[in-house]
C-alpha cells in the first residue's frame, strides 16, 4: 500500500475515525508505594511492548485517608507530574458531592491537567453530576481533560444512555461492588464474585446496559474489577467473557498480576490477526469493493470489523504481519512482538 493512501481507519470509520481508542487495561492503585510501583511497571512494560499498553489511575477516593484528602491530592499530583511524558496516567477523585471533590480537581487538574490522560469521577448518578465535574475541570483550567465516569447504582444504570451521550464523557465503567450493595441484600454477596457477576440477572442486565450505552454513543465501556486477585485463571476467564460476551473493550485491574491476563484476554489471537490482515489487505487492493475470502463475501461492514480487530491487536502489543505494519506507522520497525518477561 502506498504511504500516501488513506488509512483504513479513515476510509472505514469515516466521521468515527477520530473516536477514542483506549488501552484495554486500566490499573488502579491508591497507596503511595503501590502507586509508585504501578508507574514503574507501566514504564517497564511500555519499553517491553514498544508502547504504553495500560493506563495507571491514581486513586484518591479509596486511597486518601479520612482527613488526609488534601495531602493525598498533593501526592497524586506530584506522581502524575513525575511520570514519563509518553505514559498514560489518570486520577480518580472523590464523588462530586464529597467535601473534597472541588479541592481534588483544583489541585490535581489545576496543576497536572496537561499531563493527565483522564479524570475518573465515581458514583455518577446523572448528567447533572457530569456537568458539575466538567465545570470543575473548566474552573481548574483543564477543560480538555476527558471524563471517565463510574456507574454504581440502579438509578445510574437507568440513566446510562444519557450519561454516555455527554460530550465530555469518554468512558463508562461499571462499579460492581457498590451496585450489589445498593440493592439492600436483594443480590447475594456472591454477586460480587467471579461466578455471580456473570450469572445474577440484575448484575448481567446492568453490565449489558452500560456496554450498550457506551457503544451507542461511541464511548469506551470498561468492565468492573475481579476481587479474587490471586486467582489468575478466574481473572482470565472473567476478562474473556467481558470482552467476548458482554461487549467490553477495557477492564479494571486492582493488582499487578491482573494486567497481563487482561491484555491477553482482550487481544485477538494469531488466527484472528492473520484473517483480519488478509481481508483488509484484499479490500485495499480492490479499492474497498466487495471481495470473497475462503468462499465468504466481505464488504465494508465486515471490513470495519476486521480493521478494528487489527486496531485491538496493535493496542495490546501483538505482533502484526508485514502487510499490516504500513497501516500503523509507529510499528513499522517492529515485525514481531517484543519478548514477554516471564513474571
Amino acid at each position: 500500500m502506498s504511504t500516501s493512501s488513506p488509512s483504513p481507519r479513515d476510509v472505514l470509520l469515516g466521521a468515527q475515525a477520530g473516536a477514542v481508542v483506549l488501552p484495554v487495561c486500566d490499573h488502579y492503585s491508591g497507596v503511595e508505594a503501590r502507586m509508585k510501583k504501578s508507574l514503574a511497571l507501566q514504564a517497564e512494560m511500555a519499553e517491553e511492548f514498544g508502547a504504553c499498553v495500560f493506563d495507571v489511575t491514581l486513586d484518591c477516593e479509596d486511597g486518601a485517608p479520612v482527613g488526609g484528602e488534601a495531602d493525598h491530592a498533593e501526592l497524586v499530583t506530584g506522581l502524575a507530574l513525575a511520570a514519563a511524558p509518553a505514559m498514560r496516567v489518570g486520577v480518580r477523585v472523590h464523588p462530586v458531592d464529597h467535601a473534597a471533590f472541588d479541592a481534588d480537581v483544583a489541585t490535581i487538574a489545576g496543576r497536572a491537567g496537561q499531563r493527565l490522560s483522564h479524570l475518573m469521577v465515581p458514583k455518577v448518578e446523572s448528567v447533572d453530576d457530569v456537568e458539575k465535574a466538567a465545570a470543575a475541570l473548566d474552573a481548574a483550567g483543564a477543560g480538555q481533560l476527558p471524563l471517565h465516569v463510574l456507574i454504581e447504582s440502579p438509578l445510574a444504570v437507568q440513566r446510562a444512555f444519557d450519561i454516555a451521550a455527554h460530550p465530555r464523557v469518554q468512558s463508562l465503567s461499571f462499579g460492581l461492588m457498590d451496585f450489589v450493595s445498593a440493592h439492600a441484600g436483594a443480590i447475594p454477596a456472591d454477586g460480587m464474585g467471579v461466578a455471580g457477576q456473570f450469572s445474577h440477572p440484575l448484575v448481567v442486565r446492568a453490565k449489558l446496559e452500560i456496554a450498550s450505552a457506551a457503544h451507542a454513543h461511541g464511548k469506551v465501556p470498561s468492565h468492573c474489577v475481579v476481587t479474587e486477585f490471586s486467582n489468575v485463571e478466574a481473572l482470565r476467564a472473567a476478562a474473556k467473557r467481558a470482552a467476548a460476551e458482554f461487549g467490553y473493550t477495557r477492564m479494571w485491574s486492582i493488582h499487578p498480576s491482573q494486567i497481563r491476563p487482561i491484555l491477553e484476554a482482550f487481544a485477538p489471537d494469531e488466527g484472528q490477526i492473520e484473517l483480519a490482515t488478509r481481508i483488509v489487505d484484499a479490500a485495499v487492493r480492490q479499492d474497498w469493493a466487495p471481495v470473497s475470502i475462503d468462499g465468504t463475501l466481505h464488504d465494508r461492514a465486515s471490513y470495519r470489523h476486521f480493521w478494528q480487530v487489527l486496531e485491538r491487536a496493535h493496542a495490546t502489543g501483538r505482533a502484526l504481519p508485514n502487510e499490516a505494519l504500513a497501516w500503523f506507522p509507529s510499528s513499522n520497525t517492529q515485525t514481531t512482538a517484543p519478548p514477554r518477561n516471564p513474571r
